[in-house]
């Protein structure tokens, strides 16, 4: 099955799609379900306001040299880009199959709100750095495009 090709220009358009295949019912292209996709998708978009998980200390020098050589390139790369299929991420924000849709959908649009209502500071990402909001929601999106489009909604 081939992925779908999704550009999103807010956070709205991102809970509308979840939703959408939350209703519609959805195929796979990948390996996770809607639940995995959007419980992972809300632990990231948290991340830039309440802060990143703590890294282990024997993986913080590579991230720090990886962020002062190369994180702004690899940022940069994702937004003109998006995601590789395939990538590594944090093992705690990849959650088991089989979880509850409507739930996770309905976390997803909560942080979003709270996302969207943020006005302090943006926590700096292990890997690229610090961002100014409007650069970690333009990261944000390209994450969300990346995930949903392995779900291509029924057509009903």
């Amino acid at each position: 099955m081939e992925r779908r090709k999704l550009t999103f220009a807010s956070l709205d358009d991102v809970v509308r799609d979840a939703e959408n295949l939350q209703a519609k019912g959805y195929d796979r292209a990948g390996n996770w379900d809607l639940a995995q996709v959007c419980a992972h998708l809300a632990e990231w978009l948290s991340f830039p306001v309440v802060g990143f998980p703590k890294v282990p200390l024997v993986i913080r020098p590579m991230l720090w040299l990886a962020r002062i050589t190369v994180g702004r390139s690899m940022r940069e790369k994702v937004l003109s880009r998006g995601f590789d299929a395939g990538g590594r991420t944090v093992p705690q924000t990849v959650f088991p199959a089989g979880g509850d849709p409507a739930a996770a959908v309905a976390r997803l649009k909560d942080v979003a709100e709270r996302f969207k209502a943020h006005t302090g500071a943006i926590h700096p990402s292990p890997l690229f750095g610090k961002m100014t909001k409007d650069e970690a929601l333009r990261l944000q999106l390209k994450h969300c495009e990346h995930h949903l489009s392995f779900l291509i909604p029924k057509q009903s």
